[in-house]
């Protein structure tokens, strides 16, 4: 389908908007990377972003979300594994036995169409070979939207909001990665990373796209 709608509208850059890609090399090339983020993260042993939440990085996440660009997911999940994979060389006792998207409440999906970490995390999966499981994690409660918003009252909007279905019995005591777009608190996925590790898993890391600047 994509391949097909590729024919139709050919790709533009969705940050500089020359044509013959998504998210053209030099865009690639542009993006801010950003630091590791390691301690004072629990539940999260770790957290990891591709680069800084600025443009072209945040024209391309803004792309994905909110226009229907699903082919940016592509370029963007290339990043997410040139990322695992800086970082994992550092860790090989890392071995996660799934990729988790976090989920989106199922009228927000509705609305957009699709999950945007799911997506990305499929892109993930497929670049490092690694189990991708989209119904470990539920969201029950439909929360308001996150921009604008300050620390304590994120905390408070997915505070409760996530499930671990039971069935995920190959994930019990073991790691995973749980993907998203952007990390601005990291209260959503702290409230995922708490659901998970309650439920059974061992560890879970975060990698996401984009967190603001330090």
């Amino acid at each position: 389908m994509i391949q097909l709608l590729d024919l139709v509208f050919p790709p533009r850059c969705v940050g500089c908007r020359r044509g013959g890609h998504w998210l053209c090399p030099s865009c690639v090339a542009a993006i801010a990377p950003a630091p590791a983020r390691q301690g004072g993260l629990e539940p999260l042993a770790g957290l990891w972003a591709a680069g800084l939440y600025e443009d072209p990085l945040r024209q391309a996440i803004y792309a994905l979300k909110y226009k229907g660009r699903r082919q940016v997911a592509g370029p963007l999940g290339r990043l997410l594994v040139e990322t695992y994979r800086r970082q994992v060389q550092a860790r090989p006792r890392l071995r996660p036995a799934a990729i988790l998207p976090v989920p989106l409440h199922p009228q927000r999906q509705a609305e957009r169409g699709y999950n945007q970490s799911a997506l990305l995390a499929r892109a993930l999966g497929r670049g490092l070979g690694v189990l991708v499981v989209e119904d470990a994690l539920r969201r029950t409660r439909h929360t308001p939207q996150q921009a604008g918003s300050s620390a304590a009252e994120r905390q408070r909007n997915v505070a409760g909001a996530f499930t671990c279905p039971s069935g995920h019995a190959r994930l019990m005591g073991r790691q995973v990665v749980l993907v998203d777009d952007v990390c601005t608190t990291g209260a959503t996925l702290a409230a995922c990373a708490e659901t998970l590790r309650t439920a059974g898993v061992r560890e879970v890391w975060g990698l996401v796209l984009a967190c603001p600047a330090l």
